[in-house]
């Protein structure tokens, strides 16, 4: 389904005159099969899309909540062929929410950036965003992207040129991840100064291309604030923090009821 399945959850939130709500959560946290279970409990709450974070040992643009995350997926013996065979299973299980992958190049170079897109494809991923890969050094992933018919998602921050804008533009599909502020993922007071000026330049940069915001949204006023710039926002932080309890059920509950609070608060108003 790749970009198409990912254009009509952003297309049915903009008809129901909200943005779209993209929870992040990392596979394998506790482990795979908790996993499963937490993607229905973000369908149940009103999540539009999903982004399933691959667990990896260097995780450069995580902060501390996702970091530890990703230890603990990374303990459970997570792979990345783990994570494409889940989704496999929720597929083939009925699972209909588009999927987006959050990873890094070290595993998608490891395992062959053709052979990647084609199992993602297969599995009924949607998009990837291999989030350490310049757009200038993409040419590879985008072409075997393509060819599987998985959309390809790529990053702009505010320190992002207008040059350098088109560019993430032009090899993104699906839609424009957009970080809201500088540093690494994690939960945050407030939404960072000047959002507004620089969400405006990147729906003026992406036309008829989706905007996610994402990084430091945290709370459902925070969300809702978000919701008046951008066509979807994007929540991890805040979410997988809910995940460190030791009891999964109990973690699982309260994720659903946070992803449930979230979602209600993107109703835009104008």
């Amino acid at each position: 389904m790749g970009k198409e399945r990912i254009e009509a959850a952003f297309a049915r939130a903009a008809a129901a005159g909200r943005a779209a709500f993209v929870p992040y959560i990392t596979a394998g946290d506790p482990s795979l099969d908790w996993t499963g279970r937490y993607l229905d409990r973000l369908a149940e709450a009103g999540a539009d899309l999903v982004e399933l974070g691959v667990p990896f040992s260097d995780p450069v643009a995580d902060g501390p909540v996702n970091q530890r995350s990703a230890e603990r997926a990374l303990a459970a013996k997570t792979t990345l062929t783990g994570v494409l065979d889940l989704v496999g299973h929720k597929r083939a299980a009925g699972f209909s929410l588009p999927l987006v992958v959050f990873t890094y190049a070290n595993p998608v170079a490891a395992f062959g950036w053709q052979a990647f897109a084609r199992r993602a494809a297969d599995a009924g991923v949607d998009a990837a965003l291999v989030v350490d890969l310049p757009v200038e050094e993409a040419g590879e992933h985008r072409a075997a992207c393509a060819s599987a018919g998985l959309a390809a998602v790529f990053l702009a921050a505010p320190t992002t040129d207008d040059a350098r804008l088109a560019a993430a533009v032009a090899a993104s599909s699906g839609f424009l991840y957009c970080v809201a502020r500088l540093g690494v993922t994690g939960a945050a007071t407030s939404l960072a100064a000047g959002l507004t000026a620089d969400m405006a330049r990147f729906k003026r940069a992406a036309g008829k291309l989706p905007v996610a915001v994402g990084f430091g949204v945290t709370t459902p006023e925070q969300a809702a604030a978000a919701a008046r710039l951008a066509d979807g926002v994007i929540v991890g932080s805040a979410l997988v923090r809910l995940l460190e309890g030791k009891d999964p059920e109990a973690n699982g509950k309260a994720l659903g009821d946070a992803a449930a609070a979230l979602a209600a608060a993107l109703e835009r108003r104008c």
